[in-house]
């Protein structure tokens, strides 16, 4: 009760400063009442570059490989100490003291995660459900359709050189947060526990029901991916439309998956970008493209990267990524689509999301094996 009552009062903190917006009521009360965490989506580099850990990339990571003791090392530093560095594990249902997994042995693993979204409230601004979110998002972008590497069959975030892109700063706290659900689930592997966590993150701040599936497998750092294939927020349409294209999407899966910033927040030390998108980022709404298209955006005069806030409040902010979704008309098109009709955008979101967290998975079972998990209530 105790925990219920600090999100109520969390929730009606944020809202209580909307008074310029008119904010549409979700389809369903989140349960978790988060207030937001970290930015998912288009996490942009951080000032490090990582351009120096090139030669880490594809013949080199058998040299690292070899190196033992800083193998050793990562994967101390990653919480990792007991995964073999060599072997690939299995994919989910060849497990140890289990047999082949059934629905609801994911179902416990899912209400475990949803358990400590809610038991967990005191990270960041309130929950770690929009961290985990992004964590199942970084996982599953850096799918590359034209050599069919990256994407969520592998969780190399795991290790450096992946864990220490700019794109993914932050995101350690999303990894180390699921720690004790794989704990409490051994069978289960991570690529599958991430993207499972993040549909689990969706459905329990109020969005869409999300269909999942079992089979992804984990990989050894030599798979890690190089850095640039996540979004830049930073950049405009061309950019976009680049990134998203190599991982097989259409501008109106682009402007989908860029409504997930509802529920997030930019932070200087992740991605140097500051401030909230909308003022109810702990429900999955369709105020994202109503702000878009309704407020007007000036650029933010201050000491950081080039990013735009509201006129009307100066509170609220947008990347030019997100602006360019209402510069580009064919963008556009899809932005009033979904400003004019909450339920189209929850649906397209769901079918998006969906695909996003099974790139690069090379499933052996059917659509049929596709599951809504139930939430909690």
């Amino acid at each position: 009760m105790a925990t219920a009552s600090r999100t109520l009062s969390r929730a009606l903190h944020h809202t209580q400063t909307a008074f310029a917006f008119r904010t549409t009521t979700p389809r369903r009360l989140a349960t978790l009442g988060p207030k937001i965490s970290s930015r998912r989506s288009y996490a942009n580099q951080t000032p490090k570059p990582s351009s120096k850990r090139a030669p880490l990339y594809g013949g080199a990571a058998a040299v690292l490989l070899a190196g033992a003791g800083y193998y050793a090392f990562a994967l101390k530093s990653m919480k990792l100490d007991a995964i073999d560095p060599v072997k690939v594990s299995s994919a989910a249902g060849a497990t140890s003291g289990l047999g082949k997994p059934t629905t609801e042995d994911y179902q416990k693993v899912y209400d475990a995660i949803a358990k400590r979204l809610l038991d967990e409230d005191e990270y960041d601004d309130g929950s770690y459900g929009p961290v985990i979110l992004r964590l199942g998002w970084h996982a599953s972008g850096t799918f590359d359709k034209l050599t069919g590497t990256g994407g969520s069959n592998g969780t190399t975030m795991r290790f450096p050189p992946e864990g220490d892109h700019g794109a993914n700063a932050g995101l350690k706290a999303a990894r180390d947060f699921l720690e004790p659900v794989h704990e409490q689930f051994p069978w289960i592997t991570y690529s599958d526990l991430w993207t499972l966590a993040s549909v689990c993150a969706i459905q329990e701040m109020g969005g869409p029901d999300i269909k999942w599936r079992p089979g992804r497998q984990d990989r050894d750092v030599s798979y890690c991916t190089p850095d640039g294939r996540l979004p830049d927020g930073s950049k405009g349409h061309d950019h976009l439309r680049g990134i998203f294209g190599r991982m097989g999407f259409n501008d109106q899966e682009i402007v989908a998956l860029s409504g997930a910033h509802a529920i997030d927040r930019c932070h200087t030390d992740r991605s140097g970008f500051e401030g909230l998108w909308t003022f109810s980022p702990i429900t999955m709404t369709n105020d994202y493209y109503k702000l878009l298209l309704d407020e007007q955006w000036d650029y933010r005069k201050w000491n950081g990267p080039k990013q735009l806030e509201d006129r009307t409040t100066k509170t609220l902010m947008m990347l030019p990524t997100d602006h360019a979704l209402i510069k580009d008309k064919d963008f556009r098109t899809h932005v009033e689509r979904y400003a004019k009709d909450q339920d189209v955008f929850l649906q397209e979101f769901s079918d998006v999301i969906s695909t996003l967290v099974e790139l690069g998975v090379p499933f052996t079972t059917g659509e049929e094996a596709k599951k809504v998990f139930r939430r909690t209530e």
